[in-house]
């Protein structure tokens, strides 16, 4: 399994492309002991872009105990997910001079059934505490 197109899914999956690090750890869970398909397609996913790195390529930023998916993340992802008849290669110009257009299909949709609401509990509980500790 891919951990950097991984990432990637699971973030763009999150409403607003945030997630604390306990449910990308799970996500990553479940993904791993989903067999050798998910493995398959991360490993096809990231052919396409050869040279990734989430962290150096600012794909991704670290905040508040969690990782977000950045704009220039959803455009590399639109790539390596993008359909065409012929065979995909990487993009000639470096990463964050590509344009990339296709739509993100969602990962785990039927897990998130209820997480957006469980994230807005948990992260309203968070202000809470912070507000009293003030």
């Amino acid at each position: 399994m891919n951990f950097q197109v991984t990432v990637l899914k699971i973030l763009v999956s999150y409403p607003d492309g945030f997630a604390v690090m306990a449910d990308l750890k799970r996500d990553m869970a479940i993904l791993a002991t989903s067999g050798h398909d998910w493995s398959e397609r991360t490993k096809r996913l990231a052919a396409r872009v050869p040279d990734l790195d989430i962290f150096s390529q600012a794909l991704i930023e670290r905040l508040n105990g969690g990782w977000r998916i950045t704009e220039k993340g959803r455009k590399v992802l639109d790539f390596m997910e993008a359909r065409s008849s012929g065979p995909q290669t990487a993009p000639d110009a470096p990463v964050e001079q590509s344009s990339f257009a296709e739509p993100v299909p969602r990962l785990l949709v039927s897990i998130r059934a209820g997480r957006s609401q469980r994230l807005q509990r948990r992260r309203a509980v968070r202000a809470r505490a912070r507000a009293k500790a003030s």
